[in-house]
């Protein structure tokens, strides 16, 4: 048996009390609609009835089906779906610390640069995700949070496609990135907590160096997954504009640190991976996520969905509505 329809705005229903005055109106409009007296009525008796005179009385009929369908729409029946939704959230707490240093400006990812593309790839990597809370940190000569933990991805992505070079005092502090991170997943209860760390380059200032935040992961069951952006050595790097505009390159010298990566991959329980172009960035970041075990991060009941069933009523609605205006201004006019 197919489940019954329910009503989402119920109170619309009160509309249907204009049917019996709509009818009541009619009656009154046949008894008061004026009528011609002949001499010799018998003449036009034996002529009979037109097939236009037993289709009059359907004009009210259809304003009234019109008005009925339209208030059943407004009510907006809905059909409740025999799956049941669970409510409850499972998915991973994820701290993304990104470099913001100018080295990011490199064009080794020609024609765009790497920090276009990581932002390019980590918005892809937001808009995947299905209940996995993701956090924000940047940094360059020092570390700030740039997003809490959040569902919110639409905000997320936003959030990551403001992101700028040459705002930061200028430097790679790793460590102070680390640690930043680390600190917005301390109070997590969640079952897999992890940092995922973008850099390019090698630790070179901050407070806290790399190390002693790898320790404080270690303390914590957190482990850093660092990604290592660019090809290393001599790279293109911007040096201004020519006369018409356009990006003036120079081969220039960026230091690299893949031991500290491997080093800090190593000491937490996490990988380190090197992405040389955008498909290998992806695949890092694919790589986090299928190492990694889901937890519970809210708890809910469970959610019957309805589906929206007001579709068939409106069309009535607006068809029975057109149909009689039609009729009444042509086929079936009347005249006094």
């Amino acid at each position: 048996m197919p489940p019954l329809p329910a009503f989402n705005n119920p109170e619309a229903l009160w509309g249907l009390l204009l049917v019996p005055l709509l009818l009541w109106q009619a009656w009154r409009e046949r008894r008061a609609r004026a009528t011609l007296r002949f001499s010799a009525a018998h003449v036009f008796a034996r002529g009979g009835r037109g097939f236009r005179a037993y289709l009059l009385p359907l004009l009210p009929l259809l304003r009234v089906a019109a008005v009925t369908a339209a208030v059943l729409a407004i009510a907006r029946p809905q059909v409740r779906d025999s799956r049941v939704r669970d409510l409850s959230v499972e998915g991973i707490d994820i701290v993304v610390a990104l470099d913001l240093s100018t080295s990011m400006e490199a064009g080794d990812f020609r024609p765009q640069n790497r920090m276009h593309v990581a932002k390019e790839v980590l918005s892809e990597f937001i808009a995947n995700r299905v209940n996995d809370r993701i956090g924000l940190v940047v940094f360059a000569g020092a570390a700030y949070t740039q997003a809490p933990l959040t569902l919110d991805y639409g905000v997320l992505k936003e959030v990551v496609k403001q992101l700028r070079t040459r705002v930061l005092e200028d430097g790679t502090a790793i460590g102070d990135a680390l640690a930043t991170s680390l600190n917005r997943l301390r109070d997590s209860e969640a079952k897999s907590r992890v940092v995922v760390l973008i850099t390019d380059g090698d630790n070179n200032s901050g407070k806290i160096s790399p190390m002693d935040s790898a320790n404080m992961a270690q303390a914590l069951k957190v482990p850093i997954y660092t990604i290592l952006v660019g090809k290393g050595g001599k790279v293109p790097f911007p040096q201004g504009t020519d006369l018409f505009g356009n990006t003036v390159w120079r081969d220039t010298e960026i230091p690299i640190n893949p031991e500290l990566m491997q080093d800090i991959a190593d000491r937490t329980g996490g990988e380190y991976y090197r992405a040389t172009d955008p498909e290998q960035l992806r695949e890092g970041l694919q790589k986090v996520l299928d190492s990694l075990e889901r937890s519970k991060l809210m708890e809910g009941g469970a959610s019957a969905t309805y589906r929206e069933e007001f579709h068939p009523f409106l069309l009535a609605a607006f068809g029975l509505a057109a149909l009689e205006l039609l009729l009444r201004a042509s086929f079936l006019r009347v005249f006094p």
